[in-house]
């Protein structure tokens, strides 16, 4: 059902479901501000639904068997879901992929300094940003810090209506000549996106008397001194609640819609799919927004390595059978597309564009110029998709990432088929993609959902 406005296609019935798994992901998108967060989610949602840690498999030495439900968890920051098939070497598993962090502010780990009488955190920015869009913005801290002994504190500020805000200041417009006649890009530079945190000194202190302030009230709430910080993983998120956007409430806007618009409905697909033929596999990755490196990203071994922990339970380990199960695999890199956006129509090639309300999209490749650093889908995959999302009526559209040549981007997708298993990436469109506020519509969030099931039930 290409090129059709979901809205129109919808009864009673499938507008209350559509409206509850908005509300569910409005949910889990307020409590999964960082991807940590989102992996404790999850995993609760995981365990809610019967799903068992593998770690405790492994450490009872208990075997696996079809129709078992485990989860593994890495560094916690990326989990991993199976729901096990009848034969997972000769089937392969269906895979949906997605990841679960997303641009913002990271606090430094010598961040805490004075300058005349404000106190402030240094940051550096994580993932594609536009700077500028961070300033005067309020914002929450929220993340971990782990002190000598190993004791571990939970940041969460700046979410609940009686917390403080923090924000990064702005020059005003009275003296912003020069800003002004910049191009964007260096309009605010990366150093300077600092967060204000204090303006009050501490009684009795003559130097630094505002961060002497800052560090006394840490240490009285949180048991934090400033060397804590080395050993800190804090982020600058925005503040506040996701909320539905219209007057016809037909959207959502918030933080993190990147990728957790598609992280949250595959995780519901994955739970709604009991006893499947061939394995269903849920794939929620970190450091994406950089390029999915380091141990916690897709480019890790931490998938194979728990996979090869899973042949070992089911009783059927080797490498040969290791190679034969992801090569024989599917996958949905179930990642979002730029929305087209009327206001920006000249960055984006109209027939080949995402539309809000069309449903489910494709992106049979992405990439940048020649399709650099691309996955590129074979037809033939696409065809025996196209035959499962028809016979579940789920509408969807096909676009790519702007005009040729306009920029471009990439996902997990192309890690995946270097296994040699089918991937496309497949996800919902996206409004202002990357900004602090995204915004996406309701359909397409539900027409990802029935996707995503229908995937796994059929392939």
């Amino acid at each position: 059902m290409i090129h059709e406005n979901a809205w129109t296609t919808y009864n009673a019935d499938e507008l209350q479901k559509l409206e509850k798994l908005s509300a569910d992901y409005i949910d889990f998108l307020n409590k999964g501000k960082t991807e940590r967060e989102c992996a404790d989610e999850l995993v609760a949602m995981a365990k809610a639904h019967g799903y068992r840690d593998l770690a405790e498999v492994i450490a009872n030495d208990e075997k696996l068997k079809c129709g078992d439900k485990i989860y593994a968890v890495n560094m916690g920051k990326m989990v991993m879901m199976l729901n096990i098939g009848e034969d997972i070497v000769k089937d392969g598993m269906n895979i949906l992929g997605a990841h679960i962090d997303s641009p913002r502010l990271d606090i430094k780990q010598n961040p805490l300094y004075e300058s005349d009488e404000l106190a402030y955190l240094d940051t550096h920015y994580y993932g594609g940003v536009k700077k500028y869009q961070y300033v005067t913005l309020p914002l929450a801290l929220h993340g971990v810090v782990v002190k000598k002994d190993g004791t571990k504190v939970t940041i969460s500020i700046g979410e609940k209506d009686d917390d403080p805000v923090f924000m990064v200041t702005d020059i005003l417009i009275h003296l912003a000549q020069d800003q002004m006649k910049k191009v964007a890009a260096e309009a605010v530079a990366g150093e300077a996106l600092d967060v204000l945190i204090g303006s009050k000194p501490l009684e009795g202190e003559e130097k630094d008397a505002v961060k002497a302030g800052v560090l006394d009230l840490l240490k009285k709430e949180y048991g934090i001194e400033e060397d804590d910080f080395i050993s800190a993983e804090i982020e600058a998120v925005p503040a506040g609640k996701a909320r539905e956007a219209g007057f016809d409430r037909s959207m959502i806007a918030g933080y993190g819609h990147d990728d957790r618009c598609c992280a949250y409905p595959s995780a519901a697909a994955m739970f709604d799919v009991e006893n499947p033929k061939t394995t269903s596999c849920g794939l929620f990755v970190d450091k994406e927004e950089i390029g999915s490196v380091g141990a916690t990203g897709m480019e890790s071994h931490f998938f194979e390595d728990m996979m090869r922990e899973v042949l070992d339970r089911l009783g059927i380990y080797s490498e040969l059978n290791l190679v034969r199960c992801l090569r024989n695999s599917r996958m949905l890199s179930s990642d979002v597309s730029a929305a087209y956006d009327p206001l920006y129509a000249d960055r984006f090639d109209k027939k080949n564009a995402a539309r809000f309300g069309h449903g489910l999209v494709f992106n049979k490749y992405t990439g940048a110029r020649g399709k650099s650093g691309a996955n590129d889908a074979n037809a033939e995959y696409l065809g025996l998709l196209r035959n499962v999302l028809e016979k579940h009526d789920v509408v969807y559209q096909t676009a790519e990432l702007g005009r040729v040549d306009a920029g471009g981007g990439g996902t997990i997708a192309y890690i995946l088929s270097l296994y040699g298993m089918q991937v496309v990436d497949c996800g919902v469109a996206v409004l202002s993609m990357h900004a602090p506020w995204e915004t996406i519509s309701k359909s397409d969030l539900y027409e990802a959902y029935k996707g995503y099931k229908a995937f796994l039930i059929e392939c």
